[in-house]
Parts: structure tokens; sequence; C-alpha cells
């Protein structure tokens, strides 16, 4: 099967997201079985055309792409354009939505059987921070799509309820086998890590909870990342008189990160909105406990036992949770605990449940019913419509 890929965002781009790790982990085992894959993304400084693990990268826009709005006015202006050249030669259209208002409508205009790979959905956030009608954007492009594939059974669970003849597969995101490398230790810090987006990643409510506990804490906050709102963060820090107990690592990733994740002793996770929770369910592998607020998604990937959720946005909740389970005797039991559960997250396994869907989707409307699915070694994994 020749698979046109409209992915956005290239997994090279310094700063990319946890969606660009699932195109390329998925794509490349996709590949490695039969499958031709070209990648349309974005533009970004040193970017260029490639073959990445028998995937064919293809940037697309206008000159460097050296900021967020040129990388996305680019893609946006120029997609059709190139899906258009290539789409004689392809059996299936795959559209990842993207932010700001994440559908492009791909199949009004694609003329190829197409799929959407749903990792993102928060257009009314991004259409309440500029203004604009971004949701009624969101509305349109969900309901032109007759299937689509979501990361996690709250994402499907809103595609419903813009379009209820959809038809969802839920396959959530893997963990790189890397993660069970390094060896679970209690450590003394407490680690952040992510894309650095002050209020999205909640960066400002995690700040506001660490200087009400700080000082019960014998460990420093480490956040790890980049991000548009670096110097945002940077100057919170020291307006808050937090610069002594808070460090800030970098871009992490691989084996850096890995080790980053397990020599942490508390993982925590701010965000005030999340599509499947990718560093949760890192850092359940790598067996270091999750602190989290109570949202969807984020439920799905930290159940009782593996860590901990806290109510949603509440500050002093989270500053407490903090102080806690910093000091849980369990701390080992619960992070053996989040490995067992984290061990059904298999790129492998996920990824042939994406080529199926693939395959589906080119070969007619035939669908069935949901059934919830395991994993081989009995942890749960995400429920997939199959």
């Amino acid at each position: 099967m020749k698979v046109l890929h409209l992915g956005f965002e290239d997994p090279r781009m310094p700063g990319a997201g946890g969606g660009s790790v699932r195109t390329h982990e998925t794509n490349r085992r996709l590949a490695a079985s039969g499958f031709t894959i070209t990648v349309l993304t974005t533009r970004y400084p040193g970017w260029r055309e490639r073959v990445q693990d028998s995937v064919h990268y293809v940037p697309i826009g206008f000159g460097q792409g050296n900021n967020r709005l040129t990388r996305l006015l680019g893609y946006v202006i120029r997609l059709p354009f190139e899906v258009r050249k290539r789409r004689a030669s392809a059996d299936l259209v795959v559209e990842d939505f993207f932010a700001p208002f994440s559908s492009m409508a791909a199949p009004l205009w694609a003329q190829r059987p197409t799929l959407a790979v749903v990792q993102w959905l928060h257009a009314r956030d991004k259409a309440r921070q500029y203004k604009l009608p971004l949701h009624w954007v969101e509305r349109f492009g969900v309901r032109s799509h007759r299937r689509a594939i979501a990361v996690s059974q709250g994402i499907s669970d809103r595609l419903t309820a813009l379009n209820p003849g959809i038809h969802v597969d839920v396959i959530g995101n893997g963990v790189d086998p890397k993660a069970w490398t390094p060896e679970p230790t209690l450590g003394q810090d407490i680690l952040c890590l992510g894309r650095l987006e002050f209020t999205g990643k909640g960066l400002d409510l995690l700040l506001q909870a660490w200087g009400r506990c700080c000082r019960k804490i014998d460990g420093k906050l480490l956040i790890a990342g980049t991000g548009p709102d670096e110097a945002i963060l940077r100057a919170a820090i020291e307006d808050a008189g937090l610069s002594d107990s808070v460090s800030l690592l970098g871009w992490l990733s691989g084996d850096a990160k890995f080790q980053a994740l397990s020599a942490a002793r508390l993982v925590v996770c701010p965000s005030r909105q999340e599509t499947f929770g990718l560093v949760a369910i890192e850092a359940l592998a790598t067996g270091t406990p999750v602190i989290a607020f109570d949202i969807p998604c984020l439920r799905e990937i930290v159940p009782e036992g593996t860590g901990w959720l806290v109510d949603a946005f509440d500050v002093d909740a989270l500053a407490r949770a903090l102080e806690d389970r910093y000091s849980h005797p369990g701390l080992a039991d619960v992070g053996a605990q989040g490995r067992a559960f984290a061990a059904g997250y298999n790129w492998d396994r996920l990824a042939a449940l994406q080529g199926a869907a693939f395959r589906a989707a080119v070969a007619g409307p035939a669908l069935t019913q949901s059934r919830p699915v395991t994993g081989g070694s009995g942890s749960p994994t995400p429920h997939v419509v199959t």
C-alpha cells in the first residue's frame, strides 16, 4: 500500500512533540512490513528532504520556516498543491490533525480514500486564545471525515460528539523499548518533561504549587524540554524566587531522556490538556511514579496504583501531592506497577493495528462494534475499535 501522510511536524525539528514521534515510530514499522510512505511536514531551520528508516520525509512551505507562523502558513498554503501532485500514486491519504484548527478537511479535496489520525483536538482553547472561530473550522474538518484513528478514548468521545457518523479506531501511542534499559532508582529530584508551553502544559500551575511545597522537599524541580514559552518560563521562575530550586535541562531525547525519567523520584504532568500523555507512560515504563491532574487522556494513562491523580488545576492539591508522595514509603512498589502497566504499550503491536486500520480505510465501509483488547503481557492497552 502507498500512503501519503500529511504529518505536519517533522520528528527532527527541535522541540517537536509526541505526535511526530508517533508518526515516525508507526510509519517506520509499516515501511518495514511493505508499506510505501511519504510524509509531508512543515519546514523548519535546517530542514531537508530525506528518507529516514525507509520513510520519505518532504518538508513543504516557503523559505526556512524560521517561526511558528511562517511554518503554519507555508504548510497550509502549499499542502493542497503538494497533495494534488502526489495523489495519483497514493492508495490512501492520512491527515494528522494539528494546531490551531485541527483539520484542513482533506477528504473534500484529496480525491483519495482518506483517514484522520487525531492526536490533537483543542481548537476551542485556541479560539479563546486568539479570539478567532477556530473551533468552527475544527468542527467542519471533523465532519468531513468518515474514518479516524484517535490516540485515546477521550479524543474518540469528542470526535463522535462532533460527528456521530464517524468510525473511530482507538490506538494509543507506544513506548520506546529503550525506556526499559535504565535500572529504576529512587532519585532525589522531581522531573517535568515536555514542550515548554507555559499555560497549555500547566507550567504556571506547577510553579505556583512548587513555591508552596519546595521548602519541604529535599530535591529540586527539574524541567526538561524546549518550546515557544521558554523565555516566559525563565522569567516566571526568577520572578517567583525559585531560581535556586528549579533547573531547566533543555531538550532531552533518546537514552538521556530515559535516564532522566528513571533517575527522578517522581514525574509531574501538570498539563491543562493532553491528547495521550506520552511522557506519563514513558515515566511509568522507567519505573517512576507519576503525579498528574485528573483530566481525560491522563486519566487513562495513570491508573490507580501507578501514580496519583489530583483535582484538575487545583494548585494546593498539587502542592500537597508533591509533598506527600515525595516521602511515600511504597514508591518502589508503585514504580513496579507502573512498569507492568506500560508494558502493554508496544510500538510493534500498535503499528500493526494502525496498518489494519489503513487497509480497512482503503477496502471499504464495513464497520463493526468496539471491543477492549489487552497486550500480550496481559497489561491493559488502549481500547481499540475494530
